[in-house]
């Protein structure tokens, strides 16, 4: 490696607002406007809103501002946009919030909600307030595992409560694609 080599991290992009509330954005402009940013090797995953990119830049936060403000003035509306790096990524699917007899049963669904930052202890208290038969929640860093036990149209919990829960914007997947997201990104084997 010459000394002009420049070192670079895979990043995954979890949009908000990107094919959603009327908001179409086509995945080409979408990698486009990536490409404008100056990052390389860029891809997106499902038209959900999931960007992967590499970038020499080592602090997310500065990335997530960085690609935020760059969407808004390309886009006219915010953009929250969420930043986890392919090994972060990794740890989130490994990670079990809870049991897998209960993630298996008939009907159920495990979303993740990508967030900036931890909640504070009080916000968290409110969210677990929450918690039902049909939903329960777990947070873990800047995650948010929600476990569903019906179709999500059919829960009183949605994304909007969280955010308002929470006090901050988040951005949610069904594990399954966050799964798909790891496998083909991160540093994860097929079970």
């Amino acid at each position: 490696m010459g000394p002009e080599s420049t070192i670079t991290q895979r990043y995954i992009a979890l949009l908000r607002a990107i094919n959603v509330g009327g908001h179409t954005v086509k995945m080409d402009h979408l990698r486009k406007l990536f490409e404008e940013l100056e990052f390389s090797s860029i891809e997106t995953f499902i038209a959900s809103g999931n960007v992967i990119f590499d970038s020499p830049e080592e602090n997310t936060g500065d990335l997530e501002k960085r690609i935020a403000s760059y969407l808004k003035e390309a886009l006219g509306y915010e953009v929250a946009t969420f930043i986890r790096s392919a090994s972060e990524i990794t740890e989130i699917v490994n990670y079990q919030p809870f049991p897998a007899e209960e993630l298996a049963a008939e009907g159920t669904s495990l979303y993740v909600a990508f967030l900036a930052a931890l909640p504070g202890d009080e916000r968290q208290q409110k969210l677990m307030g929450y918690r039902s038969s049909v939903d329960d929640f777990h947070i873990h860093g800047r995650e948010v595992y929600w476990l569903c036990r019906t179709k999500m149209s059919e829960s009183l919990f949605s994304g909007a409560l969280l955010e308002k829960t929470l006090g901050m914007s988040a951005t949610m997947r069904n594990s399954t694609t966050v799964k798909k997201l790891a496998l083909k990104y991160g540093q994860v084997s097929p079970r």
